[in-house]
């Protein structure tokens, strides 16, 4: 029972994981606009997932557990390219794209320093989602924000949540992946509000 939990667990994240941001892309590109989505907290979410890839393949923890990360990486990066797209200046996503690559080596020169960076990881998360939040309240407009991304991204954090518990018990994994299923249906929840406010005053 255990081992088909874990398999429906692993695979089902990284099945809903290659699709997470196609709604959110699609949403922007649809709209011809960011309009909604906080560049911080996109930043931010990109930081995080590369700390937590990273750390992941330096302890060479079961590739199962973490395989949605690559895919995860590659959208936020796409998702970051149609934002500076829409801004006007697609050049001013460079210096991001290089910081990331450099980030990758970096963070495994020492042990101290990817530890001290999954530590980190955590807030770091919990900061995007927070800043995503603050844009959200402060427009009062969830514009290109999709509500889907985001309820599935809770539900990844909750099936991670049983796979962690299943094999490495990592505890700051398991603290990363508590908090952000919080503020993940948190952003969800805001989002929905937001949406319902906006047919209510069409």
């Amino acid at each position: 029972m255990e081992t088909r939990l874990l398999w429906f667990c692993n695979w089902s994240v990284l099945g809903v994981c290659a699709t997470l941001k196609l709604p959110q892309i699609f949403a922007v590109l649809g709209a011809r606009s960011a309009r909604g989505i906080s560049l911080p907290s996109l930043l931010l979410e990109l930081a995080g997932f590369l700390v937590f890839l990273r750390y992941q393949c330096y302890y060479e923890y079961p590739l199962l557990t973490y395989l949605e990360y690559p895919i995860l990486v590659a959208q936020d990066l796409i998702l970051l390219l149609c934002v500076f797209h829409f801004k006007g200046d697609v050049k001013r996503a460079a210096p991001y794209i290089v910081l990331c690559v450099s980030a990758w080596f970096i963070l495994t020169l020492q042990k101290w320093i990817i530890d001290l960076a999954m530590n980190l990881c955590t807030f770091i998360s919990a900061a995007s989602k927070f800043a995503q939040l603050q844009y959200l309240w402060k427009s009062r407009d969830s514009g290109a924000v999709s509500a889907v991304t985001w309820s599935l991204a809770s539900y990844t954090c909750a099936a991670r949540i049983v796979t962690t518990l299943m094999t490495t018990s990592d505890l700051t994994i398991l603290t990363r992946f508590v908090a952000m299923l919080a503020l993940n249906t948190w952003v969800a929840a805001t989002i929905l509000h937001y949406q319902k406010t906006d047919v209510k005053s069409e």
